[in-house]
């Protein structure tokens, strides 16, 4: 799948993200929702790093037949890439942190609100996910993968798993009123998506400082 491709479908999901992320701040704020207002911030946040990602493609194409770049316009998406995957292993790290500080100072919790903003951000993050399939990963190697696509691709697989596993914590907390779930989910999925982060990081690293790659 061509960059030009992948730069219209990024384009597409930042649409779908700013729209989500502003009615949920409006309605956060209509609704006096500090959950709704929280997850609606959270959003902006992927905004940015989608944002990045597709910027990276505009400044590739529009200096693609430039004579600035001695070895070509590849590395800007890569350098974008491992950017993106650094706001990634930060927002792991963030989840984290949150969930052991609330698993030790519990809180009171509004289960319907955050149901509502789990639903809401897994339905967006589900339609962004099918538009962003469709690529095929299994055909390229390390050097030609496209890393930024990639990048904003698991900040929308970030997202998507912390909707599924609140969703699963606050119906368990609020039918079964085991609150302390909801901090133990939310650890385990911010050390996922600090797996992801590394993971991502160190391939683009490699490309960048021109590592040999097996």
């Amino acid at each position: 799948m061509s960059n030009m491709s992948n730069e219209k479908r990024t384009l597409t999901v930042i649409i779908f993200t700013v729209i989500a992320m502003i009615a949920e701040i409006a309605y956060g704020y209509l609704t006096h929702s500090m959950a709704l207002l929280a997850d609606g911030y959270h959003m902006g946040t992927h905004a940015l790093a989608l944002a990045l990602t597709y910027a990276a493609y505009v400044l590739t194409r529009k200096f693609s037949d430039s004579n600035l770049f001695v070895n070509g316009t590849d590395k800007i998406g890569t350098l974008t890439a491992y950017t993106s995957s650094l706001f990634l292993g930060l927002t792991g790290i963030w989840i984290i942190i949150e969930a052991v500080q609330r698993l030790f100072n519990p809180q009171q919790i509004q289960f319907n609100d955050a149901i509502i903003v789990a639903v809401i951000g897994l339905i967006v993050n589900t339609v962004c996910i099918f538009i962003m399939e469709g690529k095929n990963h299994h055909h390229e190697d390390a050097h030609s993968k496209d890393y930024n696509f990639q990048a904003a691709y698991f900040h929308i697989l970030a997202d998507a798993l912390t909707s599924i596993l609140a969703i699963a914590a606050l119906l368990i907390g609020k039918y079964f009123h085991i609150i302390m779930l909801d901090s133990l989910i939310g650890i385990l999925g911010g050390i996922l998506i600090l797996r992801w982060a590394v993971g991502l990081i160190k391939n683009t690293v490699k490309i960048l400082i021109d590592m040999k790659i097996s």
